[in-house]
C-alpha cells in the first residue's frame, strides 16, 4: 500500500520503539539484602575496648563478608510507554528500511495444509532466502505455518498484526501475506471513520451549548453551593447553642441538689443537738 510504503524513514523513533520494546522484556527481579535483611549479626563480635582491633558493632555490617550490600539492586519494573502514533511511525519506518533495500517480498498466500518444517524450508530455498534471517508475516494467526517455522532457527513467524519494529529491524528479508496489507487498510479505514464521525457528534454537541448557557449554569452552581453551606453553618449553630443550654440544666440541677443536701445535713445536727440537751 502506498501510505505504508511511502519512503519515510525516521531513526529517532524507531531507536526509541527498539529501546522500550528491549526494556519491555525485562523481569526486573534483581533483589539484594541490606544489613537489615541479612540473618544474625545481632550480637557485637568482640567488646568495645581492650582489644587492640578495631572496634565493630556487627557482623553483617556492609564491609564483612556475608554483610548486607549497600545501594544495591531490588525489584522494578522496567516498563517504557510509546504512544500510539509513535510506534505506528515507527513501524512504518522500519518497513520502508526495508522496503529501500529490496527486503520485502509479497507472497500470495501460504499453502500447508499441515505443521511442516521441510515445505516451509523447500519455500524459502525456492525464494532463495534460507540462509538469511526472515520474518514471516501472516494474515491472522496461521497455525500450521507458525509450527513450521518454530524450528528454523533463522526465521520467525508473527501474524502481521502483532509485528514490532523491532521484529522488522531484526530481519533480513520480510515475507508478507499479501492478504495481511488489505485487512490492515479496512481496519484503518474503518477507524478513521468512527473517530471522524465522533468529532463531528462532539462539534454538534459543542455548538448547541452556547456561552450564555453556560454562564447561567455556573450562576446557578455557586448560588446552590452558598445556600448550603449556610445551612450546614446554621445547624453547626443551633446544635452548639443547644449543648450548652443542656449544660447550663445539669449544672443547675447539681448545684440545688447539693444545697438541699447541705440543708437536710444541718437540720439533722441541729435535731441532735436539742436531743442531746
Amino acid at each position: 500500500p502506498s501510505d505504508l510504503f511511502d519512503g519515510t524513514i525516521n531513526m529517532p523513533v524507531m531507536h526509541q520503539a527498539v529501546k522500550a520494546f528491549l526494556a519491555n522484556q525485562r523481569q526486573g527481579n534483581a533483589s539484594t539484602k541490606t544489613r537489615g535483611f541479612v540473618i544474625g549479626g545481632n550480637q557485637k563480635p568482640w567488646k568495645q575496648k581492650g582489644t587492640g582491633r578495631a572496634r565493630q558493632g556487627s557482623i553483617r555490617a556492609p564491609h564483612w563478608v556475608g554483610g548486607g550490600t549497600v545501594f544495591g539492586p531490588t525489584p522494578r519494573s522496567y516498563a517504557q510507554y510509546v504512544p500510539r502514533k509513535v510506534r505506528a511511525l515507527a513501524r512504518k519506518s522500519a518497513f520502508n528500511a526495508r522496503a529501500r533495500e529490496n527486503a520485502v517480498i509479497v507472497i500470495e498466500s501460504f499453502d500447508i495444509d499441515a505443521p511442516k518444517t521441510s515445505a516451509l524450508l523447500a519455500l524459502l530455498n525456492k525464494l532463495g532466502i534460507a540462509d538469511r534471517k526472515v520474518l514471516i508475516l501472516s494474515d491472522g494467526v496461521n497455525h500450521n505455518l507458525y509450527m513450521s517455522g518454530r524450528n528454523l532457527p533463522r526465521t520467525h513467524v508473527l501474524p502481521y498484526s502483532d509485528v514490532s519494529t523491532y521484529h522488522l529491524l531484526w530481519s533480513d528479508v520480510v515475507l508478507v501475506e499479501s492478504a495481511a496489507f488489505d485487512n490492515t487498510e479496512n481496519a484503518e479505514d474503518t477507524e478513521n471513520a468512527d473517530t471522524e464521525n465522533a468529532d463531528a457528534e462532539g462539534a454538534e454537541t459543542e455548538g448547541a451549548e452556547t456561552a450564555p448557557a453556560r454562564k447561567a449554569a455556573k450562576k446557578a452552581a455557586k448560588k446552590a453551593a452558598k445556600k448550603a453551606v449556610k445551612k450546614a453553618v446554621k445547624k453547626a449553630g443551633a446544635r452548639k447553642t443547644a449543648a450548652k443550654k443542656t449544660g447550663r440544666k445539669t449544672v443547675a440541677k447539681k448545684t440545688v441538689a447539693k444545697k438541699s443536701t447541705a440543708k437536710k445535713a444541718a437540720a439533722k445536727k441541729s435535731a441532735a443537738k436539742k436531743k442531746g440537751k
